[in-house]
Formats: C-alpha cells, sequence, structure tokens
C-alpha cells in the first residue's frame, strides 16, 4: 500500500532559461540543398524492376556477364517470372543489379525466367 506522500525532487521544474540551451540556429545558415529523387535505371530494364517487379520477358541480357549453368535438381516453376527447370539441363544466366542475390535470369531457347540460384552449378 502506498502512502499519499510523494518525495520529490525539491527543485524547480520550469524548463531551463536561454542561457542553459543550445543557441538556435537559423535557416539562413544552413545551405539550401535540393532534394533530387533519385530512381535506379538500368538501360534495357523497364523501371518496373527498381519497384520490385520483374517482367523477365522485357528484360534483355547484359553485353557480358552471361554464363552457363547445369541444372541440378527439378523446380517448378512458382508464377510466370519463373522459369520451371528439369535436372541435368543447360541454360543461360547472368544477375541483374538490385536483384535479390538468391536467384538469376535463367535463359532456355525463347523462354526467360527467375530461377533459383540453389538449384543450379554454375559453370565457365
Amino acid at each position: 500500500r502506498f502512502s499519499g506522500t510523494f518525495v520529490g525532487n525539491a527543485e524547480s521544474t520550469s524548463p531551463p532559461t536561454a542561457a542553459t540551451s543550445p543557441p538556435a540556429v537559423g535557416a539562413a545558415t544552413l545551405p539550401a540543398v535540393p532534394t533530387i529523387p533519385v530512381v535506379p535505371t538500368i538501360v534495357g530494364v523497364p523501371n518496373t524492376v527498381a519497384e520490385g517487379v520483374l517482367n523477365p520477358n522485357e528484360v534483355k541480357p547484359p553485353a557480358s556477364g552471361t554464363r552457363k549453368a547445369r541444372v541440378l535438381y527439378d523446380y517448378e516453376a512458382a508464377d510466370s517470372t519463373e522459369l520451371a527447370l528439369l535436372a541435368d539441363e543447360m541454360i543461360t544466366v547472368y544477375s541483374l543489379p538490385g536483384m535479390d542475390p538468391d536467384w538469376l535470369i535463367g535463359e532456355r531457347g525463347n523462354q526467360k525466367g527467375k530461377v533459383p540460384v540453389t538449384y543450379l552449378e554454375l559453370l565457365s
């Protein structure tokens, strides 16, 4: 049970005086820096990639950086952005800037889609 008596700080609870507070910085002393939104763009890739939506059919492979890969396990595509894989087939793969490092873009003939790296043995 608590008593009705409160023992607290006997000092004043008023805010500190201007002498103890930091000096105010006027807006005129700060440099004016314009803010420009930066949207990453990739040549040949629509802006939807920067927003996290990837349509592999609209992505062009990079001029360099493609590799061959052997598929280790069958993989069933979860949606139209992914490429279904069969074990032991060979595909061409590459990555895009800003893409999840656990996935690559895979191509087989005229088919293209995201493929999980763990299902691949990267060659050359």
